[in-house]
């Protein structure tokens, strides 16, 4: 087995599944370390230090919502796949709130779930192109550090939340509908839950204050002011 991906942490209960969820992570080359609850799951996160999580909502104990909240408010920003049922649907926008870059809703393809690992490790990684530069009023970007401040003071963004703003900020003043900017910044031509963008537009929105440069085009979807010098 070769670990030249870096190692995914899988927090599941169901047995059936993460041994599926390990196969198909560990012939893409991927290290895969399992826990079956919430608290083993994080103590392993805070040990191992894997490059994504894939993270049951439904677990015993510390239930996927806690876990994600004890994770990002310890400063810890890996990139986080929540796993939902179809049900979950207030679950999955409230991880989405607490800093989850994405999530799956079982029943899932293998294959489909090594395709979103790939896709949140490459947004960690930064977007392509020209990175913003300077700054956008009371908001300075740094691209290569890839970290934001407002009014000189350090923001914390999740990878998804940096690249969300990067790319309207990169083309400043143009218009993305929602279905553009989910193929453009996730990297899912023709998903449909256009849902995701308006939560992480809200979560960025509530970082930034009344510094953020996004703004809503009724009936349309998304920019950006232009930043300054």
């Amino acid at each position: 087995m070769t670990e030249s991906r870096g190692l995914v942490l899988i927090v599941e209960d169901e047995r059936h599944i993460s041994d599926v969820q390990r196969l198909y992570l560990t012939r893409e080359g991927f290290g895969v370390h399992v826990e079956a609850d919430g608290s083993a799951g994080l103590a392993a996160a805070r040990r191992m230090h894997p490059v994504a999580i894939v993270l049951d909502i439904g677990l015993p104990g510390m239930d996927g919502i806690a876990f994600c909240r004890a994770l990002r408010d310890a400063g810890d920003w890996t990139p986080v796949l929540l796993v939902t049922a179809r049900g979950e649907e207030a679950d999955r926008i409230l991880g989405l709130e607490l800093g989850a870059d994405d999530y799956l809703t079982k029943p899932f393809s293998p294959r489909e779930l090594v395709a979103r690992v790939k896709t949140v490790l490459r947004r960690a990684a930064g977007p392509p192109g020209p990175p913003p530069t300077g700054s956008a009023g009371r908001l300075s970007v740094d691209p290569v550090s890839r970290t934001v401040r407002r009014d000189g003071e350090p923001v914390e963004l999740t990878a998804t939340e940096f690249n969300l703003l990067s790319h309207l900020l990169r083309h400043a003043g143009q218009v993305f509908t929602r279905e553009q900017l989910l193929s453009q910044v996730w990297g899912y031509p023709g998903y449909r839950d256009t849902r995701m963008v308006d939560v992480f537009v809200s979560q960025v929105r509530a970082k930034l204050g009344d510094a953020s440069p996004i703004r809503t085009v009724r009936g349309v979807g998304y920019s950006a002011t232009a930043p300054g010098p």
